[in-house]
């Protein structure tokens, strides 16, 4: 049994029992029925899915994935590939969007190398794990080879191990690459069946001719590989990315080991709708920060079956929505363990 086959095999469905347990205990709490709409449904999920009915995600992580695409040669970004090492030296020295967040709410960022096309030898802090110097063309061929997708995969289940050894209460998701959402767009476009000009849009802000060559660019690459619609790992090896994999593996992981997850945007999305194709009951261990500008965006959503918990017209990534998003959910717990109930406060309940 492979890495993939033993960690979907520990993933189990939340537990029905804990969620009205927990919803109960919000019912008692000194405030009308349902009154902290969504903050009552995060607090019950995340009793649910930790398996414990007094809960503790003060220890958050947000985990920033690197990879670069070989798609990027065919124009379909604003910036060249050498910015994905730049900012990931940016993400080191605390200086990106993410980390101005996580540093809001008390989470920390690890910023992990999965494929940059760029030696990171010797660079502090950083978690080395490169699987490849980026993808293919994706145009041309196979974004990856199977054993390349695999290893990616490994990288974020590993990682989602050790956040269960080191008591890591909230997980989220993130990511650097340029040129990644064209294999995000491609990767919604083979599963859902939707057109590429459906769910394709302008990712860091490309004009009108450069939206047009980026679809052909798709349209071609899922013409050339043709992946299979119902093998989400054979989707994933022939147009998705490096970066794509490794959340998809943390997304798996975080499931098996009954960690909740906070999903970033399109590119995390990409990832945690393979996680979610590959396994029914992934779902439920996922919480999607927001909704992105790309379009493709709430076709995932959909397809996955979450509900954004912001909408700010963010598309940025790095794990900047996931960050925020976490403070939310945390109220919510906070709400569950520290609201008084009408008999502690001597309030009438009816």
């Amino acid at each position: 049994m492979n890495i993939i086959e033993s960690t979907l095999a520990r993933i189990k469905p939340v537990s029905p029992e804990l969620l009205q347990q927990a919803q109960n205990r919000l019912d008692n709490k000194t405030k009308p029925l349902g009154s902290l709409g969504r903050l009552e449904e995060f607090a019950r999920r995340i009793v649910a899915i930790s398996g414990n009915p007094d809960p503790d995600i003060s220890k958050k992580v947000v985990f920033t994935f690197a990879g670069d695409h070989g798609v990027t040669e065919e124009g379909v970004s604003l910036f060249p590939r050498e910015v994905t090492p730049q900012m990931v030296l940016n993400f080191l020295s605390g200086g990106a969007g993410v980390n101005v967040l996580a540093r809001h709410v008390g989470a920390d960022v690890r910023v992990v190398d999965v494929g940059v096309d760029y030696d990171f030898a010797g660079v502090a802090g950083l978690i080395h794990k490169k699987v490849a110097r980026g993808t293919k063309n994706l145009a041309k061929g196979p974004a990856m080879t199977r054993e390349e997708m695999v290893a990616a995969l490994a990288v974020g289940i590993e990682l989602a191990d050790q956040c269960r050894a080191e008591g890591v209460g909230l997980v989220g998701t993130g990511e650097m690459g340029i040129g990644n959402t064209t294999p995000s767009s491609a990767i919604i476009a083979a599963i859902s069946g939707k057109t590429v000009a459906e769910v394709t849009h302008r990712g860091t802000g490309i004009g009108d001719a450069a939206l047009v060559n980026k679809i052909r660019v798709i349209e071609q690459g899922l013409k050339l590989n043709n992946p299979d619609p119902a093998d989400p790992l054979d989707v994933l090896a022939k147009v998705g990315g490096l970066e794509i994999a490794a959340i998809a593996g943390l997304v798996l992981g975080c499931a098996a080991n009954s960690i909740p997850v906070v999903i970033d945007g399109f590119i995390s999305t990409a990832g945690a709708l393979i996680a979610s194709e590959l396994h029914p009951n992934v779902r439920e261990y996922i919480f999607a920060a927001h909704e992105s500008v790309e379009i493709g965006h709430s076709f995932m959503l959909e397809r996955i079956g979450v509900e954004p918990i912001l909408d700010l017209q963010f598309r940025l990534g790095e794990g900047t929505g996931a960050a925020l998003a976490m403070t939310l959910i945390e109220a919510g717990v906070k709400v569950l363990k520290e609201m008084a109930t009408f008999e502690q406060a001597g309030v009438a309940k009816e």
